[in-house]
């Protein structure tokens, strides 16, 4: 679930990259993109895709088969892919149509890309040769000089037609009606960082052990030093069975709550998770300055045992599996992401009117 990423800089712009894709960008522009097209055979739901000894099976029937394997939020994900397609294709066909074009030329046409020389591929290694050594041993830059040109180039192009599209569909005026899959979660009694009253809440079900939720720390620090007082983050214990310290760390973090000291706690357990086990639990609470009495017989007593199993009940009826697991006014979002990943549902509920749209609580996709 981890995610890392960089930038890919150029002459005049600057283009997202996930550095763990290095390699498969650099693929991409020697094997392309293949587009494969499937089809049922079947014309309506009721037509048939097999028979056995006689006996039909509908369309309708494994429809209804792929759907229950899929969850709220992935259904919303499908249906939102393929309504922007959608909306892509027409937007740009209407252009076309203006200009006098097909598609594909009118696209061509208006997204071309600037020529990458070989000092832009030359900048792009010496920012990125660690990753690329890591990825593409013993490769010198003069060996993959001419991949990385028509990869940086096929970036370009394509940043370019979406920055295009992006246009036409702001000057059609789209309008999305389609609604996220949202679940209420309770949060309240939880700490919590960011505007009290933000009109967008994430909440976020996460372990102490769990090396990508460490992951997804540089993450949420960068979406709170963005939004400020805009969102509001709540903290939820998911201690995973599997994870030794979990649990003795959620219960450390929760005594530490109670001397007013959980997020000097929280960011110290993720600064080192090798530090994780009893006596290492007793040191932290000691560096930061813990009344020691209070915090020992707050773990002996393991006070806050119920309300760390109230947590893990929660996200298990939310559908929780792992860590980390936010949930952004009610919305579903899985694994150490990108900071761009978590903005760009933010700026959507920001958008949308936050809180207000947030407290429609559902269990399915609209």
């Amino acid at each position: 679930m981890e995610f890392r990423g960089g930038a890919l800089r150029f002459r005049g712009g600057v283009w997202p990259v996930r550095v763990f894709g290095l390699a498969a960008l650099l693929m991409m522009a020697s094997v392309g993109v293949r587009t494969i097209a499937l089809g049922d055979g079947g014309d309506s739901a009721s037509a048939a895709l097999a028979t056995v000894g006689g006996h039909p099976i509908s369309r309708q029937q494994v429809d209804d088969a792929v759907l229950r394997g899929v969850s709220p939020t992935q259904l919303y994900d499908l249906r939102k892919r393929a309504l922007d397609r959608i909306i892509d294709d027409y937007v740009v066909d209407q252009a076309a149509k203006k200009a006098g074009l097909p598609p594909d030329q009118y696209l061509q046409r208006e997204s071309g890309a600037s020529k990458i020389t070989e000092a832009d591929a030359r900048k792009f290694y010496t920012e990125n040769k660690a990753n690329i050594d890591a990825q593409l041993k013993g490769q010198t830059f003069d060996q993959i000089k001419g991949r990385i040109i028509i990869a940086l180039e096929q970036r370009q192009a394509k940043d370019n037609r979406t920055a295009v599209i992006a246009k036409l569909r702001q000057d059609a005026h789209v309008s999305i009606l389609l609604q996220p899959a949202r679940v209420q979660v309770a949060s309240d009694g939880h700490p919590w960082s960011g505007g009290k009253a933000a009109p967008v809440t994430v909440v976020e079900f996460s372990d102490f052990q769990c090396p990508y939720c460490r992951a997804a720390e540089n993450s949420v620090k960068q979406i709170k030093a963005k939004y400020g007082d805009k969102v509001k983050f709540v903290y939820l214990d998911f201690p995973l069975s599997f994870h030794e310290h979990a649990m003795d760390a959620a219960r450390a973090s929760r005594c530490a709550a109670d001397q007013d000291k959980f997020w000097e706690y929280h960011d110290a357990l993720f600064a080192d998770q090798s530090k994780l086990a009893a006596a290492d639990l007793k040191a932290t609470a000691a560096k930061l300055g813990l009344d020691a009495t209070k915090f020992d017989g707050c773990m002996a007593k393991q006070t806050h045992d119920a309300s760390i199993k109230n947590d893990l009940a929660q996200g298990q009826s939310l559908g929780v599996t792992g860590t980390p697991t936010f949930f952004i006014n009610g919305r579903e979002l899985v694994g150490a992401q990108q900071p761009d990943k978590i903005s760009a549902i933010i700026d959507e509920e920001l958008a949308g009117g936050g809180k207000s749209v947030a407290n429609r609580q559902t269990s399915k996709a609209d």
